[in-house]
C-alpha cells in the first residue's frame, strides 16, 4: 500500500488494556496482555478496571500476566469505578495505581455461599440418593445443613485463600501482613482511604493517569491503540449478559473461590 508523502500511519506506541464486570475467566484478557507483552512498538501499558472481582483462578492468572508485562515494559492501573476483591488483586503488581476521586476501592476478602434447600426439597417430595468416597466430599452441599467437619475444611480453604490474598497484596505494595486488619479484613475504602492505608498511589482523573504511562515509558510522542469497535461491542454484550446471569441467580453462582 502506498501514501502520499507525510501521510504514512505511525504505530501506536501506547496501549490501553480493560477489565470491566464480574471476573470470570481470564482468557480473552491474558490474550491481550500478551499482545500488548509481545509487541515491541508498545512501550507502555494502561490497564482499565472496573471490575467488582469474582473468582480467584482468574483474577490471579491475570495479576501475575500483569506482573509479568511489568518487568517488560511500566503497567499503569487505574479505577474507573471498582476496583474491588479479585479485580484489585488483578492491578496490584502494576508500577502505580490511580484511583478515580469517585472510586471504590478494597474488599480485600474471600466468600463462600451457598443455599440449604433440605427444608424446600422435602416439601416436594424429593429426596437425595449419595454414594462418596471421601469424608469431605459433599462439602458446601446445597440439599443439607453442614456438618461441623464441613464447615471447618471450607473455612480452611478461605482462610488459605485470603492468607495468600493479603501475602500478595503486602508484597506488591510494601504493606506490612501483621497490619491486615486495617488494609484488608474485606474493607471498602474511597478512593482517599485507599490511599491512605496504602493500597494505591495517586487518586486522579483518567487524563493523569494516561500522563503517568507516558512519563513511565519515555515516548515523546504519544499514539494509543485505537479499539475494534465492533470487539468493544461484544465485550460490553457479554458483560452485560454476565452481570445479568449473577444478578439473576445471585449467591448460587458463588464458590469457594470467590474473592
Amino acid at each position: 500500500m502506498f501514501y502520499p508523502s507525510g501521510e504514512m500511519p505511525q504505530r501506536a506506541n501506547l496501549a490501553t488494556v480493560e477489565l470491566s464486570g464480574p471476573i470470570v475467566d481470564s482468557k480473552d484478557i491474558l490474550e491481550k496482555i500478551q499482545k500488548v507483552k509481545e509487541d515491541e512498538y508498545i512501550k507502555g501499558v494502561l490497564f482499565v478496571v472496573n471490575s467488582p472481582g469474582g473468582a480467584v483462578a482468574p483474577s490471579v492468572e491475570i495479576a501475575y500476566a500483569i506482573k509479568e508485562l511489568k518487568e517488560i515494559k511500566p503497567v499503569v492501573a487505574y479505577a474507573s469505578g471498582i476496583m474491588a476483591s479479585g479485580g484489585y488483586y488483578a492491578s496490584i503488581w502494576s508500577d502505580k495505581i490511580i484511583a478515580n476521586p469517585g472510586g471504590m476501592i478494597g474488599s480485600i476478602g474471600v466468600i463462600f455461599q451457598s443455599f440449604n434447600i433440605e427444608e424446600l426439597i422435602t416439601k416436594i417430595g424429593i429426596q437425595t440418593q449419595t454414594q462418596k468416597i471421601g469424608k469431605y466430599k459433599e462439602s458446601g452441599t446445597p440439599f443439607r445443613e453442614w456438618n461441623d467437619y464441613e464447615k471447618d475444611e471450607i473455612n480452611k480453604v478461605i482462610s488459605q485463600t485470603y492468607d495468600m490474598f493479603v501475602s500478595d497484596v503486602s508484597l506488591a505494595r510494601g504493606l506490612d501482613p501483621k497490619n491486615h486488619e486495617s488494609f484488608a479484613d474485606a474493607h471498602i475504602f474511597t478512593s482517599m482511604g485507599a490511599k491512605e492505608v496504602g493500597l494505591i498511589d495517586e487518586v486522579g482523573t483518567l487524563s493523569m493517569a494516561q500522563g503517568e504511562i507516558i512519563k513511565l515509558s519515555g515516548v515523546s510522542d504519544p499514539i494509543w491503540t485505537k479499539e475494534d469497535k465492533f470487539e468493544k461491542f461484544m465485550e460490553k454484550l457479554m458483560q452485560s449478559t454476565i452481570q445479568s446471569v449473577v444478578k439473576y441467580f445471585g449467591s448460587n453462582l458463588k464458590s469457594i473461590s470467590d474473592l
